[in-house]
């Protein structure tokens, strides 16, 4: 992987980590009105960046780009939706590593079974370790854990379908991530506005109230770590840049640890160090 790409993966994973974090602890509200409010929230905040793109570029997406980008669209609806249903039930620590392990790891078999992609010795080595590692977070004896687990593994399954599915849409499609991302947000605002219209209308208001700076912070931060991601994806291949975002994972676990107290952290730490000599293994492959 390019220092480059690199550097937009670290930075990416920082600010997915935030932001599942700024989720969790909106996890009590309705979730498919928290999932609709941040959408608008990013509509709204970043209809000036991609009208001036548009304006400055002239790049006006044409029908076969819009088709793909609603595939993307109804991965990434799925996906937020499980993920925030998720964090009503289980820890932000258990949760979010158990996701981002499978997702990456399916992601990876895919790109090598369908998309043609060769892994060296140490990328596989790589995923191994951070499959492994994510696992172990994952593994415990209690309900708890298991209401924490099932979610997290479901969730992946989406994580794996958007990064295969947007590796492609910005690959051979050339569509341009900044497009994909921001038609993305209008497209799940306008998909969940009549549910939240005719079954929750009289819940916006007060989980706007209650989670506005939350909701904000999630519409930047979502926009900010996938936007890094997609450029990356041009910079270098699947199976190397799904699986190194993953260091969120360790980011993720001591937030929750630390800010939540979910416990049992040292644990958790520990099998994190195994996600951390995976990334460097990919890193350096």
């Amino acid at each position: 992987m390019s220092p480059w790409a690199l550097l937009l993966v670290l930075v990416a994973a920082f600010a997915h980590a935030t932001w599942n974090l700024l989720s969790k602890r909106s996890s009590q509200a309705d979730g498919v009105v928290f999932v609709w409010l941040v959408a608008v929230a990013g509509a709204a905040l970043w209809a000036p960046l991609f009208a001036g793109y548009l304006v400055v570029t002239g790049d006006v997406p044409s029908w076969t780009d819009l088709a793909v980008i609603c595939g993307s669209m109804t991965l990434h609806l799925g996906y937020f939706l499980l993920l925030q249903r998720g964090y009503g039930t289980g820890d932000l620590s258990m949760v979010y590593p158990v996701a981002r392990g499978t997702g990456p790891m399916l992601a990876s078999l895919v790109a090598v079974l369908f998309l043609g992609e060769r892994p060296s010795v140490a990328n596989v080595a790589g995923i191994v370790l951070v499959g492994v590692g994510v696992f172990l977070l994952g593994r415990g004896a209690g309900r708890a854990d298991l209401r924490s687990v099932a979610p997290g593994l479901v969730v992946g399954l989406f994580i794996a379908g958007y990064t295969v599915w947007d590796s492609q849409v910005v690959g051979p499609f050339a569509v341009a991530p900044l497009t994909l991302i921001y038609l993305g947000e209008v497209g799940r605002t306008l998909v969940l506005a009549p549910v939240v219209l005719a079954t929750r209308r009289e819940l916006v208001a007060p989980v706007w109230r209650e989670h506005r700076w939350r909701i904000a912070g999630a519409a930047v931060l979502i926009f900010v770590s996938y936007l890094l991601v997609l450029v990356a994806f041009t910079m270098a291949p699947v199976t190397v840049v799904a699986p190194a975002r993953e260091i969120s994972v360790l980011i993720a676990v001591v937030l929750g640890g630390r800010l939540l107290a979910e416990g049992d952290l040292s644990r958790r730490l520990l099998a994190s160090g195994v996600i951390l000599g995976g990334v460097v293994a990919i890193a350096l492959s």
